[in-house]
């Protein structure tokens, strides 16, 4: 059996660029289109009512920010690891409506195969949540995935 093509890192930047473009665009279609049926959209704790789960949630989510908030996305700063068909993204959300700006970062998960995104792991810059001991996105399987669960400095 052949294995599948390795996309190049340009390939997956126009990926990830159009899933953009249908975000700013309202495009259903076209942001879902750039991933995979079962993709996983993360978020930090507490953020609607957790992972967005499906190419079509994820697409029909960010169509609603748009026509409820105004949103607009641009992409600050772009990192790919071809080899580990993985990719880094620094963006900032403009709620235009709102008035406000979330800036943020998110690792990106490539279906080898398909070449479309099958993870997304968002991060926020913000202040941090006094109440929470552990501040880690919500939905993820951190001990299935091999993080380490505590810390490794010795006392």
């Amino acid at each position: 059996r052949m294995a599948a093509p390795r996309l190049s890192a340009a390939a997956r930047e126009a990926v990830i660029r159009r899933y953009y473009e249908g975000c700013n665009e309202a495009d259903e279609a076209k942001m879902a289109g750039c991933f995979t049926a079962d993709a996983v959209h993360y978020f930090p704790p507490g953020m609607y009512e957790g992972p967005f789960r499906g190419a079509a949630t994820i697409a029909a989510r960010w169509r609603r920010a748009v026509e409820t908030l105004g949103s607009w996305w641009t992409i600050d700063a772009l990192l790919l690891d071809e080899a580990r068909a993985e990719g880094a993204i620094e963006w900032s959300h403009w709620k235009t409506r709102q008035q406000t700006v979330l800036r943020g970062a998110e690792c990106v998960v490539f279906d080898r195969g398909l070449g479309r995104i099958r993870e997304i792991r968002a991060y926020y810059a913000s202040p941090q949540a006094a109440e929470l001991q552990r501040l880690e996105l919500g939905g993820f399987d951190y001990e299935g995935r091999g993080y380490p669960l505590v810390s490794p400095r010795k006392e």
